[in-house]
């Protein structure tokens, strides 16, 4: 008898619930968030959400008002650590600094302190630092935050651009947010480029979904690598019309969506494919509230998620 319900237990456990009584406790579900700004990008971190990765609804308020560099919040990136920590990284200034923000919270309501992480400054020559990104690395145990800087002195082919708007892509590991690597080129793709979002398909499958800034291109590329790392490889031609901007990339079933900043048109649009060669324009079939600008697409569980709203209500 005690095999035989040992048997039934493990069976339970497998179609992920198990009867107690007669309550069953079943996992808990878990939704799309989506961390967003407003222009001018001085009000700080906002969230939208969504139950199918598709349609979204924004949540009231803002939740981190930005207090160091140029006290402003844009590109907002968080990924979640496998301690469950939401860990938030964001751009501080325009230009003239070589830092960018982080924080960390539990709940995604309470955050700790603003940092300044000196990512380039110990790089001569760095004019600025854009949209940093997080990827965590599962192979490495460790954070990647990729990000755009232009670093005149670095010798890289101009092309159409000014010498001091000529972006090239570096990054800097952690494995605790305490220390940091020293840091490194990423990706020179031969031309400006920013917006960069790394994708894991499977191990030794890499993904970079970026943007081409030089002029008259400014659109959405890919390229791909064997390590999160790299080396990536050539930049593809563009899957998006020009003036496009910061990806962001979410698995819905067998598709990745990619949504990006259509802003010359003051758009949310999105791409959706299944092997980053073919893409399917899929803007029609999405919904994004009015005004959203770009950050990243996260998983969270639906509780953290309500308690987020209900929190918002308060506000």
């Amino acid at each position: 008898m005690k095999i035989l319900t040992a048997i039934i237990a493990a069976a339970a456990l497998s179609l992920g619930f198990y009867s107690c009584g007669s309550k069953s406790v079943e996992p808990e579900d878990d939704l799309y968030v989506f961390t967003s700004f407003h222009e001018p990008a001085d009000e700080g971190l906002r969230f939208l959400y969504s139950e199918d990765g598709i349609h979204w609804d924004s949540i009231a308020g803002t939740w981190l008002k930005p207090e160091i560099g140029m006290n402003i919040m844009r590109d907002p990136s968080i990924v979640v650590g496998p301690d469950s920590t939401y860990h938030l990284v964001w751009t501080i200034a325009w230009k003239g600094d070589t830092g960018f923000g982080y924080s960390s919270s539990k709940d995604l309501v309470n955050w700790t302190p603003q940092r300044r992480i000196p990512a380039m400054d110990s790089v001569a020559s760095t004019q600025n630092l854009w949209a940093p990104e997080l990827f965590y690395d599962d192979e490495k145990n460790q954070f990647l935050i990729i990000y755009a800087s232009c670093v005149p002195d670095a010798g890289f082919d101009v092309g159409v651009e000014d010498v001091n708007n000529n972006h090239r892509l570096y990054y800097v590991t952690t494995k605790d947010f305490e220390s940091f690597s020293d840091p490194k080129l990423f990706y020179d793709p031969g031309f400006s480029a920013i917006d960069a979002v790394v994708v894991k398909r499977a191990p030794q499958d890499y993904v970079m979904v970026v943007k081409d800034n030089t002029r008259p291109n400014r659109n959405i590329k890919v390229a791909f690598a064997k390590s999160a790392e790299g080396p990536y490889s050539a930049a593809s031609e563009p899957f998006t019309e020009s003036f496009t901007e910061g990806p962001s990339v979410v698995k819905i079933g067998d598709d990745y969506y990619i949504y990006y900043d259509t802003y010359q048109k003051a758009i949310y649009s999105a791409h959706k494919t299944k092997d980053f060669v073919n893409f399917t324009d899929v803007t029609d079939s999405v919904s994004v509230p009015k005004d959203h600008k770009h950050g990243t697409i996260f998983r969270a569980p639906r509780s953290v998620v309500n308690n987020l709203i209900e929190a918002s209500k308060k506000k």
